[in-house]
Order: C-alpha cells, then sequence, then structure tokens
C-alpha cells in the first residue's frame, strides 16, 4: 500500500478531530475552517518529464523490470517532497514544481550503481527515496537539473541471520512493520519503533540517524548498525568487518545521516535481541518538568534504565498528547501535572526486576505512580500523532514539530529559549500559538527535546511559518542545543547544520562529496551546501 499523497499514512485510518477539540482550537487560538479542501490529485497536471531521450533510454537499460521506470504523473506527484507540514500545505494546494522527473525502482545493487551511473552520463541527479517520511525537505533537492526519485522499495529483503554473532542484514527498502515481522518469525527483534515505524524503511532509518522511542533500552539506530553497503557514482563502499575497530576512523559513521548526499545505501547490517516475553508500559505524575526531568535523568544516569522514557511537559500532558489515542476526550485532568510513560521490555525476571528498582527512583523523586492504563493507551495511540497533524490541518490548524537535543546541564535553558521563541514569533504575527515539549530521548549525559506547535495558519501558512522555524532554528544553536536530534538536516536544517560543524567542517563534507559523487548526482542540497 502506498501512503495517503496529500498526507500521512493509511488513508482509512484518518479521522477528523471531536468537536470538543476544533471548539478548543477556535475559541483558544481562534483557528477556522479552510474555505476550501485539498486538491484532488487527478486534478494536479504536473509539468512534462524533463527527461531526454538518451537519459531515458540509459535509466530503462539500468533496471531489468519493464515498470522499474515511471513517468506518469501519478508516480511523480507520491514522490514529490516529504511529509513535513510546509510539505503538505504545498502539495494539498497542488503545488508541485519541484517534481521529479521521473520514479526509478532498482532491484538490486548493481541496478542501483548502473542508474547513477546513467544520471552521471547524462546529467540528471537522484534522490534516494525509502517510505518518504523526511519531514526536514530531505526529498527536495536543490537543483536546476532533472532528477529522479531512486525508489528502494524492491530491495526489501530479509538477507542474512547470525545467530551467533546477533546479527541481520536487511535490505533498506524494508519497512519497519515488515522488518520486525521477519526477525519475529525466528525469534528476534531490532527494537527500533520510531514515530514513523509503519511506513520509513531500514535505509531511511540509517541515513537519518533515527532514533527509536524505545531508545532508552534498544538503543538509536546508528547504535544497531554494524555494517553498510553504499552504492556511489564511483563505485561501491563497504564498511563494518567486526562490532567495532582500531582501523582508522569509523566510516560507518560517515554514512549513517549522510541522508543520500554521499551513496545509496543497498544494504544494513544490524544487531538483534531476542524477542521480549514481556512489555509493560506505565504511567506516572510530577508535578512540573523540572521535577520530572530531574528524575529521567537520575534513571539515564544511574539507573536501572527502563526501555521506554518520556516526559512530556505541563501543556502536553494537558491537552492529552502524552497518549495520543486520549484526544478528544471531554474530561480534562484538573491539576494534570507532568505525565511520564515508562516501559519494560524482557524476560519476565529482568522485567520485574528494573520495574521494582525503577519504581523505587522515581518515588524516590517524588513521582505519582498512576498505573499502567497510561501506558496502554501510549502503546496503543505511539504512532497516531501524524494522523492528529493531518486531521489539524484539515481543521484550519498549522501544527508543526521540531526537536533537538543537549547536554543535561543545558536542557532547561535550551527548554525555554525555544518556547519562548516560538511563541513570541507566532504572536508577533498574530497567531498566539500553543507549545507543547516532551523529552523523547534519554542518555547518560543528556537528553532531546521535542516540541510540537499548534496555531492558526494565517493567511499564507507556509510563509508565515518560515520565519518561525528561523526563530527556533537560531533559539536551539544559541542555547547549546544541536540542529536535530533524529529528524535529519534536508534541506529545512542545512545552514544551521554549516553554523553547527563549522566552515572547516563543511569543507571536509563536501571534499567527501567530490570524491564519491564528482558530478554531484546525489540529493544535491541535501545536507551539504552545493559548492
Amino acid at each position: 500500500m502506498d501512503m495517503l499523497w496529500s498526507g500521512w499514512g493509511d488513508p482509512a485510518k484518518a479521522a477528523p478531530l471531536p468537536e470538543a477539540v476544533t471548539g478548543l482550537l477556535r475559541d483558544l487560538l481562534g483557528v477556522t475552517p479552510r474555505e476550501s479542501g485539498p486538491a484532488a490529485l487527478a486534478d494536479i497536471e504536473p509539468p512534462a518529464p524533463a527527461l531526454t531521450d538518451e537519459a531515458r533510454a540509459a535509466l530503462s537499460a539500468a533496471v531489468a523490470a519493464p515498470d522499474a521506470l515511471r513517468e506518469d504523473a501519478e508516480s511523480r506527484i507520491r514522490h514529490t517532497r516529504g511529509k513535513s507540514t510546509p510539505d503538505l500545505l504545498r502539495i494539498r494546494a497542488g503545488e508541485v514544481d519541484d517534481i521529479p522527473a521521473a520514479v526509478v525502482l532498482p532491484a538490486s545493487h548493481d541496478e542501483v550503481l548502473a542508474v547513477l551511473r546513467a544520471c552521471a552520463d547524462h546529467g540528471v541527479s537522484a534522490v534516494p527515496f525509502g517510505g518518504g517520511t523526511s519531514v526536514v525537505g530531505g526529498l527536495a533537492p536543490t537543483t536546476k537539473r532533472p532528477f529522479v526519485a531512486l525508489d528502494l522499495r524492491r530491495l526489501d529483503g530479509l538477507l542474512a541471520v547470525d545467530e551467533v554473532s546477533r546479527t541481520a542484514t536487511l535490505g533498506p527498502g524494508l519497512r519497519g512493520p515488515q522488518c520486525e515481522a521477519l526477525l519475529n518469525e525466528q525469534g528476534w527483534t531490532l527494537g527500533h519503533f520510531p514515530q514513523s515505524f509503519e511506513w520509513a524503511t531500514v535505509g531511511g532509518f540509517a541515513a537519518a540517524r533515527s532514533s527509536g522511542q524505545a531508545s532508552a533500552g534498544y538503543g538509536r539506530f546508528d547504535e544497531m548498525v554494524l555494517g553498510l553497503t553504499v552504492a556511489t557514482p564511483e563505485g561501491t563502499l563497504e564498511t563494518g568487518r567486526a562490532p567495532r575497530s582500531a582501523a582508522g576512523p569509523d566510516l560507518r559513521q560517515l554514512i549513517l545521516g549522510s541522508e543520500g548526499a554521499l551513496g545509496v545505501i543497498t544494504a544494513v547490517t544490524v544487531r538483534i535481541r531476542p524477542l521480549p516475553a514481556k512489555r509493560i508500559y506505565e504511567g506516572w505524575r510530577f508535578a512540573s518538568f523540572e521535577a520530572g526531568t530531574a528524575a529521567l535523568r537520575r534513571l539515564a544516569q544511574d539507573g536501572p534504565r527502563p526501555t521506554v522514557l518520556r516526559l512530556s511537559d505541563e501543556s502536553e500532558t494537558f491537552i492529552g498528547l502524552a497518549q495520543p489515542d486520549a484526544i478528544g476526550g471531554t474530561e480534562l485532568p484538573q491539576n494534570p501535572g507532568c505525565m511520564a510513560i515508562v516501559g519494560y521490555e524482557g524476560t519476565e525476571d529482568e522485567t520485574a526486576a528494573r520495574r521494582a528498582a525503577a519504581r523505587e527512583i522515581l518515588l524516590a523523586c517524588d513521582g505519582e505512580f498512576i498505573g499502567e492504563e497510561p501506558g496502554d493507551r501510549w502503546e496503543h495511540g505511539r504512532y497516531n500523532a501524524p494522523y492528529l497533524r493531518d486531521a489539524l490541518l484539515d481543521a484550519g490548524a498549522f501544527a508543526e514539530t521540531l526537536e533537538t537535543a543537549a547536554f543535561w546541564s543545558a536542557i532547561p535553558g535550551l527548554y525555554a529559549a525555544v518556547r519562548d521563541a516560538l511563541t513570541s514569533t507566532l504572536t508577533e504575527a498574530g497567531t498566539p500559538p500553543l507549545v507543547m515539549c516532551h523529552i523523547s530521548h534519554t542518555y547518560e549525559n543528556g537528553a532531546s527535546l521535542y516540541f510540537t506547535v499548534v496555531s492558526a495558519q494565517g493567511e499564507d501558512a507556509v510563509a508565515h511559518w518560515e520565519p518561525v522555524k528561523r526563530a527556533a532554528n537560531d533559539a536551539i544553536l544559541a542555547a547549546g542545543g544541536t540542529i536535530s536530534h533524529h529528524h535529519g538536516v534536508g534541506t529545512d536544517h542545512r545552514d544551521w547544520y554549516a553554523r553547527e560543524i563549522g566552515p572547516l567542517g563543511i569543507r571536509m563534507l563536501q571534499a567527501v562529496k567530490a570524491e564519491v559523487d564528482p558530478s554531484g548526482v546525489l540529493s544535491p542540497g541535501v545536507l551539504i551546501p552545493v559548492r
């Protein structure tokens, strides 16, 4: 099944907002319904495919399947941009000026190499496309040349399982549920469950340094990767002969997070874990975000570490976004405080022991245990937030997310700075917002902050958001945060990434790109500024 072209996920799962929520949006934020709905797919007329006859013939020769080169309007529209709110607003308005010239679906590593050679020979760019879930402009290259969407869905196999070493080699086109199902059949799990899990792919997880909701227990995706096979216009790169090595800099780390700008990932070797016998999630309440943050830090630093560890601030807890499945309830808590979701996975004995030990710590930090029901609701609704975003857009609201990370000592200042930037900029523009935040991932030395902002759209919602996003990005860097913890850089964050790593860092990346992609075929303008 393809994802909804003008929104998120499975169209059958989309649902309108309850009247209680639309009323709250109207009364609190001044949100009014849009005058018209999204454009119909059949009514969008993209520009004609821009491939020359020679380029078309070369790309057709590079892939064996007769339907592996597609220039029809629907295929191209479905591969236009990603799923950020500005992306969706533009596609809903029928704007497809940056549509790919064609979609290419290779079925092997060798076919990917052949496609990249054809692109280099004929002045065509290529943008790797997994699940299409980028929210940072990762699928919107900066180029005047025609480009093709390199759809990797046909590289979707479980290629090998080494039960002795506990590793698996996966095709990059495997979506999260497919990957888990194939591993579960043999008694294993990857343990990687980001909010995009149902649609994002293994290759995308690696290319964007994804982090899943169970990262406290299983780690980030880049920590799981032991080896990569990468196709570039200059040939093949193989990395990962051992779990760790002192043989020079680790080239896996150069490819992880490279977002398709340095190569196309065609196979990923990951470590796997036994399928847990027990999973349990529960809710805890803290009087303030500060108190809850202190409790999470204590567990992250001194243990025991839960598998899932999340904390919503007062606004997010009050609205109910801590449990997306509960949005729209008619009864709001009188003193919601801050909701934490704490989860444990493993054997029966291990889960019980960690849960009991963590409970003592949380109680000592003035946490209030509120039972398993909040955890169960979170588990049931853990992938629903993007559908909620679509419903908000339908109702006339603007809704977007952004995230960052910092060391523990910088978290309070970072939290305040980003909230202030979002609130003040939108209020000055005449659309006062609701700003919510949660700690989504924790480490011994720091944590990530994930913000959600909702406001009225304004006359031109995309233009309205641009100065707000700039102000938030500036605030992140000024407060000591990183420009992205798990969404990536893409084109949206590229200029701030350049400020984060400095001119020398950018020149180093440009030098690598010049070696592996001298013609500038791969995702031009994504991650790395064009020289």
